[in-house]
């Protein structure tokens, strides 16, 4: 079990799911049926567990290839921007985005090994 003072990354929290829940737990803090401090809990309970379960569960794999156009590497995390990108998905689907931005982080389990 990780230690109660350990931060994890607060990534997941723009997705919809995060987005979603950020939204549930304030309509639950104005109609007054939790505290703050109860949403904030669940909100990193659910930066700590987002990434391990979406790693277990999700088996799809996707290709995908683009022109690299800007890449950093700072406080242990790499960020890539990647213009005119064709995403291919295992099924053989192809998507197309002008622009992607890829957030990359060490997981802390890895990290603590």
């Amino acid at each position: 079990m990780a230690n109660a003072n350990q931060n994890f990354y607060e990534l997941y929290r723009s997705t919809s799911i995060g987005q979603t829940l950020a939204d549930t737990l304030d309509e639950l803090i104005s109609s007054r049926r939790i505290e703050p401090q109860l949403a904030m809990r669940v909100m990193q309970n659910f930066d700590q567990n987002i990434a391990s379960v979406l790693g277990e569960k999700v088996k799809a794999r996707l290709s995908f290839k683009g022109h690299l156009d800007t890449y950093r590497f700072c406080d242990e995390v790499w960020t890539f921007i990647i213009k005119d990108v064709t995403f291919k998905m295992e099924n053989a689907y192809q998507e197309k985005a002008d622009r992607v931005k890829i957030v990359a982080c060490q997981s802390k389990e890895k990290a603590e090994k």
